[in-house]
């Protein structure tokens, strides 16, 4: 989700590439576990499970990986995860809206609110933060995948679909949709035969705040914490990453 940068200055992602990876791998398999423990391991009838796999293929999971979690799944042993979320403010009142998916709520709610504590924020209650964030799926298609076909008919086919904005870059299309819309853009993508690298749903802000330097620093400390909990798939704030706060960020 890191790579979407029209939303660097709401989803801020710091740290090395390789720790980036290993979280991304952490919650594309969490993300297919769920999705076995709840429609069965068959992909054609399982549509949470197909989309989970597609992702998996966009960011190179390596095959034995996929097949390792489906089989713990099917077994036993499999681990059996809830999807939660929590919503509060950090220091200077900036709206932090965090998506987990945990095997112990208990835990994941005590480490969220230790670090919410330790920085100076708090934690909220659910549906506090629905006047600043909006659910929006978001598509992130290779451009050599849609090489071969008319790009502008086949944006027209997009937007028919659903498509409230479509931003091109030097490798990638991404597309935007209502919350409602995410399941008729997949099916439609289907049927265009184009493959996303990663399609999910996002929290994006309505309006950003600004802090000061010193407190914007400290608030994305915390926010570098929460994102190291293994617990925490995805981090949402509206601090506003001003031109000021990102060159102190490249110091």
């Amino acid at each position: 989700m890191s790579g979407h940068s029209k939303w660097a200055n709401i989803k801020h992602r710091k740290g090395t590439q390789d720790k980036r990876k290993s979280k991304l791998f952490t919650r594309i398999l969490k993300d297919i576990v769920i999705a076995v423990k709840n429609g069965g391991a068959n992909p054609e009838g399982n549509p949470y499970l197909r989309l989970a796999l597609q992702n998996a293929r966009g960011a190179n999971i390596p095959k034995d990986k996929i097949e390792n979690a489906i089989k713990k799944t099917l077994g036993k042993d499999g681990e059996n995860y809830q999807e939660l979320t929590y919503e509060g403010y950090g220091n200077g009142g900036v709206a932090v809206f965090i998506e987990t998916a945990t095997d112990s709520p208990k835990r994941t709610v005590a480490n969220i609110r230790s670090i919410f504590l330790k920085s100076g924020g708090n934690l909220g209650t659910n549906g506090s933060l629905n006047h600043i964030f909006v659910q929006k799926g978001v598509f992130l298609i290779p451009l050599k995948s849609i090489e071969s076909k008319e790009q502008e008919d086949t944006e027209i086919e997009l937007i028919d679909a659903g498509a409230e904005e479509i931003e091109k870059n030097e490798n990638h299309l991404e597309i935007t949709t209502t919350f409602e819309n995410f399941g008729v853009m997949q099916k439609k993508l289907d049927e265009l035969g184009i493959e996303a690298k990663n399609a999910s749903l996002q929290r994006i802000c309505l309006h950003t705040k600004t802090l000061p330097i010193t407190e914007a620093l400290k608030f994305l400390k915390m926010i570098e914490k929460l994102e190291d909990d293994e617990d925490i798939n995805a981090v949402y704030h509206n601090l506003e990453l001003t031109d000021e706060l990102k060159k102190e960020l490249e110091k």
